[in-house]
């Protein structure tokens, strides 16, 4: 999966290597090539590449608290997971607010 960042990066310290030994080359205009041909495209591949896979962990773990909480839930008397479910009563309701005509 990483081979292709691997050889870009190569591709792109070559390049940049090439822009440091050239005779009208720099070492700034090295490092520039590098981050902005080789660092910049990687890192933004890689973590557009790692999306599933997070999206896959956030979904787990969310699964996970679920289950924890419904666990828990069921262990303690008297205790749920919805509100108002409990074993005191529902208190007043609030009137609505209407807009004088």
């Amino acid at each position: 999966m990483y081979i292709v960042p691997m050889a870009w990066l190569y591709v792109a310290l070559m390049m940049a290597v090439a822009e440091a030994t050239n005779s009208n080359g720099t070492v700034l205009g090295a490092i520039i090539t590098f981050v902005f041909y080789g660092l910049g495209p990687v890192a933004l591949l890689v973590y557009l590449m790692g999306t599933p896979a997070r999206k896959r962990a956030l979904k787990a773990r969310d699964a996970q608290e679920l289950a924890a909480a419904q666990a828990q839930a069921q262990t303690a008397p008297g205790s749920s997971v919805q509100p108002d479910a409990g074993p005191q009563p529902a208190g007043d309701a609030v009137t609505p607010v209407r807009k004088e005509p």
